[in-house]
């Protein structure tokens, strides 16, 4: 996730800030055959899921962060969150000042958000065109692109 602090008022707060974040997701039980598929018509079985369960953490400007752990720790789901692709479940999460499931048009000009999905890559072009195509479509200034991808690739030693 990249976020962009160009044009933000409050430098005194951290960058993210998340307080007792939750998301839980309701999923369907059925048990196998056609009968059991006729009786969740009229008697749906669910149970809760918890994908993130209450984690809170700060950001300050300028930190470097990695976000690690096993699958199904709740990593995606945070970094959806974080990026107002999904809503939490309860707590609270501010990014930039922000509300990020608000989706206010000058929070989604100022951040990015890169998945590791092979998916999300057009296949027929090199990756770095993909970024370029992002770039355009979210109409991120071509000066800060360019910083962002030198800063990136130094880091990453790529």
């Amino acid at each position: 996730m990249a976020l962009s602090t160009h044009g933000a008022t409050d430098r005194t707060r951290p960058v993210i800030r998340v307080q007792n974040l939750r998301k839980v997701y309701t999923v369907s039980e059925r048990e196998a055959g056609l009968l059991a598929a006729v009786r969740s018509l009229v008697r749906r079985r669910t149970r809760d899921v918890r994908a993130v369960d209450g984690i809170s953490f700060t950001v300050e400007e300028g930190e470097i962060v990695g976000f690690l752990g096993p699958n199904g720790a709740g990593k995606t789901t945070t970094l959806k969150m974080l990026s107002g692709l999904l809503h939490p479940t309860s707590g609270d999460a501010s990014v930039l000042g922000f509300q990020p499931w608000k989706r206010e048009r000058d929070y989604l000009r100022r951040m990015t958000l890169v998945m590791g999905q092979r998916n999300q890559l057009v296949w027929d072009i090199p990756v770095i065109d993909t970024f370029e195509l992002n770039r355009a479509v979210y109409r991120i200034p071509t000066d800060e692109y360019r910083a962002t991808v030198t800063t990136l690739t130094e880091l990453l030693d790529l």
